[in-house]
């Protein structure tokens, strides 16, 4: 998870760079680089491509693509760390999902630890101005649907390769980035033909070590270690480029992180005690 973060936070740096690029182009550049290296990856591993679960490997795809396009958007029109931190709103979702997809169950107390990270996001939306209240719903449409595909992702462990999971992801999104160039293209110039390749190497690396991740743990524990990416954001966002964050957008950065992982921490006690009261039983 360590390295999904790293990988991502790069991948977003050169997606900023490109900004004057349409959202959609990147994703159809950074979706077609990742199919090559899947079908690259399955072949040498000998798994299917196809996968046995189309329907959850389709809406798997589906919900990503979707994640994809509206986080491009708002990493390309606001900060880099405020964009980063809109999008750690996904574990609280991906935990909602999970009531319906996975039946697992969210105790009232983590509802307080919920409002507490929205109120977080609702800070920054006041106090930055360069966050608008589009490309804020754009950044919570982001985490939405990350949070069902995480689900998705969850849903397919045992039962599909992971590669073959990321597959169906990137074929998807490059199938809908390849329609959006029918009406918004914009041909790279230069350098921009490396940035986008290395949206799409390092998209892929995150997507595979995210993937894994995910399948090997429960949602809480890799939930963790994926706010080490903010201080990544940061510190790129400031010293790259030039983007400084006022005291009160840092408070409601800390808001998100807080709440959120007051939830993951209470989730996992929670989880803990009722297995020793299990086994005490």
């Amino acid at each position: 998870m360590f390295l999904s973060t790293l990988s991502f936070v790069l991948a977003n740096v050169f997606v900023k760079q490109v900004s004057h690029i349409p959202a959609m182009e990147i994703v159809f550049f950074r979706c077609t680089v990742a199919t090559a290296l899947c079908f690259y990856g399955l072949r040498r591993a000998g798994g299917d491509w196809k996968g046995s679960n189309r329907k959850l490997l389709l809406l798997r795809g589906v919900f990503g693509t979707t994640a994809l396009y509206f986080f491009f958007v708002t990493l390309q029109n606001i900060p880099l760390a405020t964009a980063q931190t809109i999008q750690y709103l996904s574990p609280i979702f991906t935990t909602i999902a999970a009531i319906f997809l996975l039946k697992e169950a969210v105790r009232p107390t983590q509802w307080l630890f919920y409002a507490i990270a929205f109120g977080g996001v609702l800070l920054i939306e006041q106090v930055d101005h360069r966050v608008s209240p589009i490309f804020l719903a754009m950044g919570v449409i982001s985490a939405l649907c990350s949070g069902v595909a995480y689900n998705l992702v969850r849903s397919l462990r045992g039962k599909e390769h992971p590669l073959t999971v990321v597959l169906h992801f990137q074929l998807t999104g490059a199938i809908a980035g390849a329609i959006g160039l029918l009406f918004d293209w914009q041909t790279p110039t230069g350098w921009d033909w490396a940035y986008v390749l290395l949206v799409g190497i390092f998209s892929q690396l995150g997507q595979i070590f995210l993937t894994d991740a995910l399948q090997k743990e429960k949602v809480a524990g890799v939930a963790i270690v994926n706010y080490t990416g903010l201080v990544y954001a940061l510190l790129i966002g400031s010293f790259v480029f030039g983007e400084e964050q006022s005291a009160a957008s840092m408070a409601g950065m800390l808001l998100v992180v807080f709440g959120v992982l007051l939830s993951v921490f209470y989730s996992r006690r929670m989880r803990d005690l009722e297995k020793i009261e299990a086994t005490a039983g």
